[in-house]
Protein backbone atom coordinates (compact mmCIF):
# COMPACT_ATOMS: atom_id res chain seq x y z
CA UNK A 1 0.00 0.00 0.00
CA UNK A 2 1.46 3.45 -0.99
CA UNK A 3 0.76 6.64 0.90
CA UNK A 4 1.41 9.74 -0.74
CA UNK A 5 2.66 12.38 2.20
CA UNK A 6 2.30 16.38 1.91
CA UNK A 7 3.90 19.15 3.98
CA UNK A 8 2.11 22.12 2.53
CA UNK A 9 2.92 25.97 2.53
CA UNK A 10 1.94 29.04 0.99
CA UNK A 11 3.22 28.65 -2.27
CA UNK A 12 5.19 25.39 -2.00
CA UNK A 13 4.47 22.01 -1.06
CA UNK A 14 6.94 19.18 -0.08
CA UNK A 15 5.34 15.16 -1.13
CA UNK A 16 7.31 11.69 -0.72
CA UNK A 17 5.50 8.29 -1.56
CA UNK A 18 6.21 5.67 0.99
CA UNK A 19 5.26 2.19 0.06
CA UNK A 20 5.77 0.85 4.06
CA UNK A 21 9.98 0.07 3.71
CA UNK A 22 11.21 3.21 1.88
CA UNK A 23 10.27 5.92 0.45
CA UNK A 24 10.11 6.59 -3.30
CA UNK A 25 9.51 9.51 -5.27
CA UNK A 26 9.79 13.17 -3.47
CA UNK A 27 10.36 16.71 -4.06
CA UNK A 28 9.17 20.44 -3.22
CA UNK A 29 6.99 21.66 -6.12
CA UNK A 30 4.66 24.74 -6.42
CA UNK A 31 1.13 24.22 -4.99
CA UNK A 32 -0.19 24.46 -8.70
CA UNK A 33 2.08 21.60 -9.90
CA UNK A 34 0.66 19.39 -6.66
CA UNK A 35 -2.63 20.02 -7.97
CA UNK A 36 -1.54 17.89 -11.00
CA UNK A 37 0.06 15.14 -9.05
CA UNK A 38 -2.87 14.87 -6.68
CA UNK A 39 -4.94 14.01 -10.00
CA UNK A 40 -2.42 11.79 -11.28
CA UNK A 41 -2.63 9.80 -7.57
CA UNK A 42 -6.12 10.08 -7.45
CA UNK A 43 -6.30 7.38 -10.45
CA UNK A 44 -4.05 5.05 -8.60
CA UNK A 45 -6.80 5.37 -5.54
CA UNK A 46 -3.79 6.73 -3.54
CA UNK A 47 -3.91 7.11 0.44
CA UNK A 48 -3.31 10.82 0.85
CA UNK A 49 -1.94 12.17 4.03
CA UNK A 50 -2.02 15.86 4.43
CA UNK A 51 0.17 17.78 7.36
CA UNK A 52 -2.84 20.30 8.91
CA UNK A 53 -2.86 23.82 10.53
CA UNK A 54 -3.53 23.43 14.57
CA UNK A 55 -3.48 26.83 16.25
CA UNK A 56 -2.69 27.06 19.41
CA UNK A 57 -4.14 30.71 20.37
CA UNK A 58 -0.89 32.53 18.82
CA UNK A 59 -1.28 35.27 16.45
CA UNK A 60 -0.68 34.09 12.75
CA UNK A 61 0.08 35.74 9.83
CA UNK A 62 -1.14 35.66 6.13
CA UNK A 63 1.34 32.54 5.25
CA UNK A 64 -0.71 30.31 7.77
CA UNK A 65 -4.02 31.50 5.97
CA UNK A 66 -2.57 30.99 2.61
CA UNK A 67 -1.74 27.49 3.48
CA UNK A 68 -5.18 26.68 4.59
CA UNK A 69 -6.41 27.63 1.24
CA UNK A 70 -4.21 25.13 -0.20
CA UNK A 71 -5.34 22.40 2.34
CA UNK A 72 -8.82 23.11 1.39
CA UNK A 73 -7.80 22.78 -2.45
CA UNK A 74 -6.10 19.21 -2.33
CA UNK A 75 -9.16 17.96 -0.05
CA UNK A 76 -11.55 19.13 -2.63
CA UNK A 77 -8.92 17.74 -5.50
CA UNK A 78 -8.85 14.39 -3.87
CA UNK A 79 -13.08 14.10 -2.96
CA UNK A 80 -14.21 11.79 -4.96
CA UNK A 81 -11.48 9.37 -6.46
CA UNK A 82 -8.50 9.45 -3.33
CA UNK A 83 -8.65 8.79 0.30
CA UNK A 84 -7.82 12.18 1.70
CA UNK A 85 -6.52 12.47 5.23
CA UNK A 86 -5.81 15.23 7.14
CA UNK A 87 -3.30 14.74 10.48
CA UNK A 88 -1.96 17.01 12.77
CA UNK A 89 1.84 17.38 13.16
CA UNK A 90 1.74 16.76 17.00
CA UNK A 91 -0.13 13.40 16.55
CA UNK A 92 2.68 13.00 13.67
CA UNK A 93 5.29 13.82 16.58
CA UNK A 94 3.36 11.67 19.32
CA UNK A 95 3.42 8.52 16.97
CA UNK A 96 7.19 8.90 15.60
CA UNK A 97 8.81 9.98 19.01
CA UNK A 98 6.11 9.59 21.95
CA UNK A 99 6.19 13.17 22.57
CA UNK A 100 4.41 16.19 21.47
CA UNK A 101 7.61 18.20 22.74
CA UNK A 102 9.97 16.60 20.06
CA UNK A 103 12.19 18.73 17.61
CA UNK A 104 12.28 18.54 13.59
CA UNK A 105 15.77 16.93 14.59
CA UNK A 106 14.07 14.14 16.64
CA UNK A 107 11.40 13.00 14.03
CA UNK A 108 14.52 12.75 11.30
CA UNK A 109 16.14 10.65 14.19
CA UNK A 110 13.21 8.54 14.56
CA UNK A 111 12.48 8.31 10.47
CA UNK A 112 15.92 7.27 10.09
CA UNK A 113 16.19 4.78 12.58
CA UNK A 114 12.98 3.40 10.82
CA UNK A 115 13.71 3.28 7.59
CA UNK A 116 17.43 3.74 7.24
CA UNK A 117 20.23 6.20 6.94
CA UNK A 118 21.05 8.73 4.45
CA UNK A 119 24.39 7.04 3.19
CA UNK A 120 26.42 8.89 0.73
CA UNK A 121 26.52 9.79 -2.90
CA UNK A 122 28.36 6.23 -3.91
CA UNK A 123 26.09 4.36 -1.36
CA UNK A 124 23.01 6.07 -0.80
CA UNK A 125 21.14 5.01 1.47
CA UNK A 126 16.81 4.19 2.17
CA UNK A 127 16.91 8.12 2.92
CA UNK A 128 19.23 9.63 0.92
CA UNK A 129 18.02 12.92 -1.54
CA UNK A 130 15.69 13.58 1.80
CA UNK A 131 16.16 16.65 2.72
CA UNK A 132 14.29 20.24 4.29
CA UNK A 133 10.73 19.90 4.22
CA UNK A 134 10.36 16.58 2.61
CA UNK A 135 11.57 15.36 5.87
CA UNK A 136 7.97 16.27 7.79
CA UNK A 137 6.22 15.20 4.71
CA UNK A 138 7.67 11.70 4.92
CA UNK A 139 6.72 11.70 8.58
CA UNK A 140 3.30 12.25 7.59
CA UNK A 141 3.55 9.26 5.30
CA UNK A 142 4.85 6.79 7.48
CA UNK A 143 2.57 8.11 10.10
CA UNK A 144 -0.12 7.49 7.62
CA UNK A 145 1.01 4.27 6.43
CA UNK A 146 1.05 3.00 10.06
CA UNK A 147 -2.74 3.81 10.75
CA UNK A 148 -3.98 2.31 7.80
CA UNK A 149 -1.70 -0.91 8.56
CA UNK A 150 -2.62 -0.74 12.33
CA UNK A 151 0.98 0.20 13.54
CA UNK A 152 0.99 1.97 17.01
CA UNK A 153 3.72 4.00 18.01
CA UNK A 154 7.13 3.57 17.47
CA UNK A 155 8.40 3.78 20.89
CA UNK A 156 10.76 6.74 19.87
CA UNK A 157 11.73 9.11 23.07
CA UNK A 158 12.86 12.61 21.52
CA UNK A 159 16.58 12.88 22.89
Amino acid sequence: MNVLGLDPGPEQTAFVWFDGIRPGLNGIVKNEEMLALLAQAQTHGANIWCEDIALYGMAVGASVFGTCIWIGRYWQRCVDHARFNRVYRRDVKLHLCNSTRAKDGNVRVALIDRIGPQGTKQQPGPTYGIKSHVWAALAVAVYGHDQLSGRTTLGRSPA
